[in-house]
């Protein structure tokens, strides 16, 4: 892969565009995400605690700004060490590195559904019962296309709101610049092709990570494969039994590697840090996990209180961690550029044990704390209340043929009091996905608003 094509900065769908000489592609992307709907609503979207009361804990849009400052950070060292070292860039390029990867660090939540991880298996585990049951607009939907709801993926739902939903409607979406898009995409894949990849998947005994989740839905599959034709990504075909080619695989973009490294940086710190005014972990802890990531200079606080203490030792760990993520990235550029490189960065770094330690104690004193873990069953009958209360308003648009003025006067009254997006829909696929489109775009609290107003108990 070649840097003069993963740079490109020409806009999806819009071809007339002029990069302004003194506001570039990148900057203007970012504007569009910060000023979007979605993103906005982010500011009421579960990081790890749901409903959390104290404020200093992250939601999801402190953390995408936080990925994103780690981000730029990241783009910058790279593009410096390729520019100075390698004189693979221009000191232009450098800035659009470090630009593209910002942008996409803003942009990489932006799909995630109310509750957090635990609302995308809450969505996902409703298909798999009603596809099981089989009945009215579920029986429409074949088995390939039934993948992606049963394993309903925010990292999709980001690439649909970025290229399909919101701004210019199925003509581009945000139209944002084809290299932001190549950054954002974490797993290009979508979901049947990402089940039948098997042993195309795996380089030297390793699973590729690009094919560790889904990325796009199945009809955004042409928008993406015209992106990444653009920006030049190695295409891998998948074949059947009989050699017939029955979809693709994409390598990452080289500076997706470099949003996820400041996504993980992020959330694994900052968990700590929020875990500990949380009172989910002792100071103690915090402090030698954190500690880890970093030199240790010895340096005692007498003056400072302990949560003052942690986010010292939280901001010395992220520069660490950043470090270690740069230095891992020239270690493996070439694997990198050739499509070969199977893992994260943070893995792959001299932290690696010590990103695994943090992720151990996550798992077992964070992730499964009292409170949390009562949250998230709470969130789960929140989201399967308002799927109950909203299939009947499906089923019935699809029994009028997608006509909504033939809809029955408490349908069309829903319609317009959550301001459902059922106007373009025509099929039951596009149905489903306005449907999750509605349900993934809730805020929690907004979640919980609207299963009160429709949930039948």
């Amino acid at each position: 892969m070649q840097w003069n094509t993963l740079l490109r900065t020409e806009r999806l769908n819009d071809p007339d565009y002029t990069q302004e000489k003194h506001r570039p592609a990148y900057m203007q992307d970012m504007d569009r995400i910060l000023f979007s709907p979605p993103f906005r609503r982010l500011a009421n979207k579960t990081q790890v605690h749901p409903l959390y009361d104290n404020d200093h804990v992250h939601h999801r849009l402190i953390h995408s700004l936080e990925a994103a400052t780690v981000g730029h950070s990241l783009g910058t060292e790279v593009g410096s060490w390729l520019a100075d070292d390698l004189k693979e860039l221009t000191a232009d390029q450098v800035k659009v590195v470090a630009g593209l990867v910002q942008t996409a660090c803003m942009a990489h939540d932006i799909g995630n559904p109310p509750f957090g991880h635990s609302g995308e298996e809450a969505i996902g585990s409703w298909f798999k019962e009603k596809f099981a049951a089989d009945r009215d607009i579920m029986s429409e939907i074949p088995p390939a296309q039934r993948v992606e709801f049963n394993a309903f993926e925010g990292n999709a739902q980001g690439f649909r709101i970025l290229t399909r939903t919101e701004m210019y409607r199925n003509r581009g979406g945000m139209r944002l610049a084809l290299g932001s898009l190549g950054a954002f995409t974490k797993y290009p894949v979508s979901a049947p092709v990402r089940l039948e990849a098997g042993a195309e998947g795996v380089m030297d005994g390793t699973p590729y990570i690009g094919l560790k989740k889904y990325g796009f839905f199945e009809n955004d599959v042409p928008t993406f494969a015209h992106v990444a034709a653009e920006l030049g990504l190695r295409r891998t075909d998948v074949h059947d039994g009989s050699g017939q080619v029955i979809g693709s695989w994409w390598r990452r973009h080289p500076l997706a590697f470099l949003m996820e490294a400041a996504d993980d940086i992020c959330y694994n710190i900052m968990d700590l840090e929020d875990a500990f005014l949380s009172e989910d972990i002792s100071f103690e802890v915090a402090i030698g996990l954190l500690g880890a990531l970093t030199t240790r200079s010895g340096k005692e606080y007498p003056e400072r209180s302990r949560a003052d203490i942690v986010s010292i030792y939280r901001a010395k760990a992220i520069s660490g961690a950043i470090a270690a993520c740069v230095d891992a990235f020239r270690e493996n550029y070439a694997a990198i550029m050739d499509g070969t490189f199977p893992r994260s960065l943070v893995e792959a770094s001299r932290l690696g044990v010590e990103f695994q330690a943090i992720r151990q104690v996550a798992r077992t004193e964070i992730f499964n704390a009292a409170r949390k873990t009562e949250l998230e069953v709470y969130g789960r009958n929140v989201v399967y209340r308002i799927l109950d209360g909203l299939l009947p308003l499906f089923n019935e648009l699809r029994a009028v043929e997608w006509d909504c003025t033939r809809l029955s006067a408490y349908h069309a009254q829903l319609v317009r009091a959550l301001r459902l997006p059922v106007a373009h829909v025509t099929n039951a696929y596009d149905a489903l996905h306005a449907l999750t489109d509605f349900v993934s775009g809730m805020t929690d609290r907004y979640a919980v608003k609207v299963a009160d107003m429709i949930g039948r108990r």
